[in-house]
């Protein structure tokens, strides 16, 4: 009789909590652990080997992966901490399927930005640089190690991230997960218990529905995103589109493997608000459209650098997503968020989910894709 394959490994790692952290920062790693529990149960009905490790503060996405593979072989899912809430089973079982493969092959839901990738043969991973996050990964095995990088069909709904609770709060209206109530993983719950709301939602939808109004959208949207408006929204639609694949863009990251620095992010918005202070945000933005969605990590970076620990706070960043002006003890960031919240047209202030795959979740039920209309989700 054969020998069966063995199961591949599905690894999901988990950071640490930070020291001293807020209440907004607890309660979206409570729900990330129960995502994670999710995934592992969704991933070993696909016929995978879950690993739920804890990593240390002081390792990279790179150099945690390159010291776990030496000396293993056969291939592995690598799933990144909060990504892909709305992975169906059939995603995990295409995942499964490649990574048992043994080939030179990996499977992501981005070629350019990954949240979840399956490696046919983990030995590809052994010489892997400090890459910071695992965004860059697929590029990198292309251009390295001659990989055969594909990606799933679902592109949009797999772009759709929990790296803020604002995020969470998007997803109040999509049905949970098959068998993800085990986990805690029912997102109506979820929003409900922790008070989420997306502020001025209703205000955004009447700028969707009115076809003499116009929606910004500054950040790290796309070209999908954009055509998305262009079908469903009454509106028309001014888009700043910066900073694309802004966290695989370090030195490190470059497919090439080049040590040529990466240019530092820039902003149109970002210098528009260099002379006129944070507090203009508002009159700036009625001045452009009648209501606006913007990322404002794509600020952060432009002001202060691409390395995240210069950024305020994750509280901050997540009041400020609320527009709990009150809640940010960063004086730039409360400014902003002081004059994002009492503008005279509504606007939304994010991350890359809520001006890319997440935004469609602002529409009615009717004019969303089929995966956003709150009916029960194909397996």
């Amino acid at each position: 009789m054969p020998r069966r394959a063995a199961r591949p490994l599905v690894i999901i790692p988990h950071p640490p909590l930070p020291a001293g952290a807020g209440r907004l920062v607890r309660e979206l790693t409570d729900v990330r652990i129960a995502l994670a529990g999710s995934h592992a149960e969704t991933f070993a009905a696909a016929g995978g080997e879950p690993f739920l490790p804890a990593v240390t503060r002081d390792d990279t996405f790179g150099s945690w992966v390159a010291d776990f593979v030496q000396g293993r072989r056969g291939g592995v899912v690598l799933v990144g901490f909060g990504a892909v809430p709305l992975l169906r089973p059939r995603d995990a079982r295409a995942l499964v399927r490649v990574a048992r493969s043994r080939e030179r092959v990996a499977l992501t839901n981005n070629r350019f930005s990954s949240d979840v990738c399956a490696v046919g043969d983990m030995r590809v991973l052994r010489d892997l640089p400090p890459l910071t996050a695992d965004n860059g990964l697929p590029r990198w095995l292309e251009a390295n190690r001659g990989v055969r990088v594909r990606e799933l069909g679902a592109r949009r709904r797999l772009g759709i991230d929990l790296d803020t609770p604002l995020d969470l709060a998007l997803l109040r209206d999509v049905a949970a997960l098959p068998g993800s109530a085990r986990h805690g993983v029912d997102h109506r719950y979820w929003v409900d218990r922790l008070g989420l709301d997306v502020p001025r939602r209703a205000e955004i939808r009447r700028v969707l529905a009115d076809p003499t109004a116009e929606l910004l959208v500054a950040g790290r949207t796309s070209g999908r995103t954009i055509r998305w408006l262009e079908r469903h929204a009454a509106c028309r639609v001014r888009a700043w589109v910066e900073e694309r694949g802004m966290r695989a863009a370090s030195a490190t990251e470059r497919p090439d493997g080049g040590t040529r620095p990466s240019r530092p992010p820039a902003s149109i918005l970002a210098r528009l608000l260099e002379h006129e202070e944070p507090e203009a945000l508002g009159a700036i933005v009625a001045h452009c459209a009648d209501g606006a969605v913007i990322d404002t990590r794509v600020l952060l970076a432009a002001r202060l650098g691409r390395d995240e620990r210069a950024w305020p706070s994750a509280e901050d960043r997540f009041a400020s997503d609320l527009l709990r002006a009150d809640r940010v003890r960063d004086p730039w960031l409360a400014a902003l968020t002081r004059s994002a919240a009492a503008a005279e047209v509504p606007i939304l202030l994010g991350a890359h989910t809520l001006v890319g795959p997440g935004l469609p979740l602002l529409a009615p039920s009717a004019d969303r894709p089929r995966w956003a209309r709150g009916h029960p989700v194909a397996r």
